[in-house]
């Protein structure tokens, strides 16, 4: 999911993105129990999360846009992340890093101690698990602890970091396609993107930039 330089690679990266994406929501405390696959697939069919999503991608192209300043040629884009605020989650998230690291070859995703193009955080919220942006132009994963009891915790973290790679939701897919989420139910276990997940995260960031990039593809 940050002037003359900056703005023309921004451009160049699908900041097409910004027009009209009104409110995003930010991390809520709520009780944990609250949280159940009614309320969690409703907040990720609606239309405050395709919001949401788009901004977060919108934060992260601005924040790659301006590490690439410094290093314009460069064929492969990095992407790096912070954990601080997702401790109990630090497994997972480099369960899914090595997933992604290894699946695609345009991009990479990196741990950083601070900063970074985009953070994870973790909580109780009754939406679920959610990209999102703080309000300040920076990009973060909100991973929900009861919907990572209920759900393979290793596919929800997967799931939520196809979308640092402009990947949208699709969840009347099967289980073998990781962008449907929690479409398919509990039972599904996979974490990993299929063929055609893999190509295009790789069609969108080739050359270094996401120049394939479909505002209406990314939004769902």
């Amino acid at each position: 999911m940050r002037h003359s330089r900056k703005a023309a690679l921004a451009g160049a990266i699908g900041l097409g993105l910004a027009a009209a994406l009104g409110a995003v929501p930010t991390a809520t405390a709520a009780p944990a129990s609250t949280g159940n696959a009614t309320t969690y697939a409703a907040y990720e069919r609606s239309q405050e999360n395709a919001n949401a999503n788009r901004a977060f991608f919108e934060a992260v192209q601005r924040a790659v846009a301006e590490q690439r300043s410094a290093n314009p040629g460069a064929l492969a884009v990095t992407v790096t992340y912070n954990t601080v605020s997702a401790p109990s989650f630090r497994t997972q998230i480099a369960r899914s890093t090595q997933i992604w690291n290894s699946s695609v070859v345009n991009v990479r995703l990196q741990e950083v101690s601070s900063g970074g193009s985009f953070s994870y955080r973790e909580g109780n919220d009754p939406r679920g698990s959610y990209a999102s942006t703080d309000g300040h132009g920076r990009g973060y994963i909100f991973l929900d602890h009861r919907q990572n009891q209920q759900y393979n915790s290793t596919r929800v973290t997967s799931h939520e970091t196809g979308h640092v790679l402009g990947l949208p939701d699709r969840y009347s897919g099967p289980c073998s396609e990781l962008m449907s989420g929690g479409g398919p139910g509990t039972s599904c276990q996979n974490p990993n993107p299929n063929a055609a997940e893999r190509s295009r995260v790789d069609q969108l960031w080739r050359n270094g930039f996401a120049s394939g990039l479909d505002t209406k593809e990314l939004v769902g």
